[in-house]
């Protein structure tokens, strides 16, 4: 999949990689990004070398449209009903963190709709105290532009940059891992250090339908990181 897509993917479109050196090149890592598109889990994992796993929406599996590529890249569906998507994902998370692999999550839980930064989640924070997996700030700039929410149709030729920062390691809190509060503090680090590495504006707030003034019946998406 990345053979073919990824020529493709540097021909429509201007592409700057920063920092790709802060990513392990082996062991458990979770990539922790900001997410203002759909093609955020298209980029990623065609960019860096090794195998990254995401939890995606179950619609996207049921879509011929994007079954192909979520099957291809060895996407994880997950699917609303029947108890807690969001743990539901984690679990799914682990098992690829516990066999050394590369899980990338959306801390903001949905893609932002009103181009600002929003709170993290602390579902990925938990889930790196867990496995003691370091945790790659992502910080992606452009894709918005490519394919705002809603359109249909990507834009081509437009630039994309993807900056990877230095990792956080959740070692220096393995004493106090049971503290809900520091689930909270690595949560608020990581979404810093991603706002850094954007230029996005911050706002301290969940990116909900009411904090970002959308109406109820335009929203599609449930966040998957509690």
């Amino acid at each position: 999949m990345k053979m073919v897509l990824t020529p493709i993917l540097r021909f429509c479109y201007r592409i700057k990689v920063e920092g790709s050196e802060n990513i392990p090149a082996g062991g458990a890592v979770i990539l922790a990004s900001n997410h203002r598109s759909f093609l955020d889990s298209i980029f990623i994992p065609l960019l860096i070398g090794r195998r990254v796993t995401f939890v995606a929406k179950a619609d996207y599996f049921d879509d011929p449209k994007t079954a192909w590529f979520f099957r291809g890249v060895g996407q994880i569906p997950i699917r609303r009903e029947g108890g807690s998507a969001s743990q539901r994902a984690l679990d799914a998370a682990k098992e690829v963190l516990d066999g050394d692999g590369v899980f990338a999550i959306y801390p903001e839980g949905t893609r932002s709709r009103d181009g600002l930064l929003h709170r993290g989640h602390t579902g990925f924070a938990r889930l790196a105290l867990a496995t003691g997996a370091p945790v790659v700030p992502v910080g992606l700039i452009g894709t918005d532009e490519i394919q705002p929410v809603d359109q249909k149709i990507p834009r081509i030729f437009r630039t994309v940059t993807i900056r990877f920062g230095p990792p956080v390691d959740p070692a220096r809190y393995a004493e106090r891992g049971d503290d809900r509060l520091v689930a909270r503090q690595i949560a608020d680090e990581v979404m810093f250090e991603i706002r850094e590495l954007t230029g996005y504006e911050y706002v301290d707030t969940y990116a909900t339908r009411e904090a970002e003034g959308i109406p109820a019946q335009e929203a599609t998406e449930a966040p998957l990181a509690a």
